[in-house]
């Protein structure tokens, strides 16, 4: 993947999303005596950055093939935009998503008028289930993040910053799928080859952080983690080989940590993240990697959590109480 595709997808989705904004807040500087941009796409449509990648991949789609309809498999936020998406073209939409997803995002798919078929994530294929239903039903499979149309698209969200900021000495993403830190990655090393970029993930759900010390994709147990869009088993294939020439580096954060950086956001900027969304943020309120006087971008990445569930997190932080379940 080149700079190129992202702006070949840039060209092709402008003006069908939102150009999400760049939020500046003096607390999180203070915090970790940095310049810190935030890219903030819980503004984005479907609230979440997924709307990039599901919107650059139906468009390349030949519109005979894309009218027969799509499925997709999704932790909840790629599945929302599928549904949103899926509804703006007149398309069916089927969306596999795990049996313990939260209840805002499946309610969120359902509300435009997708199908749901539930998977359990400790034992079922995913992605097996999603070809299965493919081929039965003549659909069109729309990867989440393991695909090259759907990473380009991903990767607008570091153009469009990089646009507004310039540069930047350090970029936090979250890692899931691979997809957004694949896109972002390719887009900071073409315009600024010096700028590091650290990928974040769960540290139940470290499948990527594991696959590069290993040198090759592996597997990870069922993750359990407050981040429900980045509980991955185990890395793209196509995003961890980008991810493993174009990433500094891996990063992992803890639950608590997670909900802590939701808190922060929340406290100083009135900006409600999920737990995902927040992934990176955490990172560099945790100290790692080292920030002081450096210029640093964060994603955050999305914002789909219920009201209660967002207060609940809140509350145990504020409480000093650190027994969360996760759903």
């Amino acid at each position: 993947m080149l700079i190129s595709d992202v702006e070949r997808a840039a060209g092709r989705i402008a003006g069908k999303i939102i150009r999400t904004p760049v939020l500046r807040l003096p607390a999180f500087d203070a915090a970790v005596g940095a310049d810190v941009v935030l890219k903030a796409e819980m503004y984005q449509h479907s609230n979440a950055f997924k709307f990039r990648g599901a919107l650059n991949k139906m468009l390349t789609l030949d519109p005979a093939v894309l009218r027969r309809g799509v499925v997709a498999g999704s932790s909840g936020n790629h599945g929302r935009a599928v549904a949103q998406l899926a509804e703006r073209f007149g398309v069916p939409a089927v969306l596999v998503l795990p049996q313990d997803a939260p209840t805002a995002k499946l309610d969120a798919v359902r509300e435009h008028g997708a199908d749901i078929v539930t998977y359990d994530p400790g034992s079922d294929d995913r992605d097996a289930i999603t070809a299965l239903l493919a081929a039965e039903r003549g659909l069109s499979v729309l990867p989440s993040s393991d695909d090259p149309d759907v990473a380009a698209g991903h990767g607008t969200v570091a153009l469009e910053l990089f646009t507004e900021v310039g540069h930047l000495d350090l970029l936090m993403v979250p890692v899931g799928g691979g997809g957004l830190a694949a896109g972002c990655a390719t887009v900071a090393k073409a315009l600024y080859p010096g700028t590091k970029v650290i990928g974040v993930e769960p540290e139940h759900g470290d499948d990527t952080a594991r696959s590069l010390r290993a040198g090759r994709r592996v597997s990870v147990p069922s993750p359990g983690t407050l981040a429900d869009g980045l509980r991955h088993r185990t890395p793209g294939r196509f995003t961890f080989e980008v991810n493993r020439r174009l990433l500094d580096g891996i990063e992992t954060v803890s639950d608590e940590q997670i909900a802590t950086a939701m808190t922060f956001l929340w406290d100083h900027g009135g900006v409600m993240a999920e737990p995902s969304g927040a992934c990176a943020a955490a990172a560099l309120l945790a100290g790692r990697p080292g920030a002081p006087g450096r210029r640093v971008g964060v994603v955050l990445s999305g914002g789909n959590i219920a009201s209660e569930r967002f207060e609940e997190i809140v509350r145990h932080v504020r409480s000093n109480d650190w027994t969360m379940s996760v759903p």
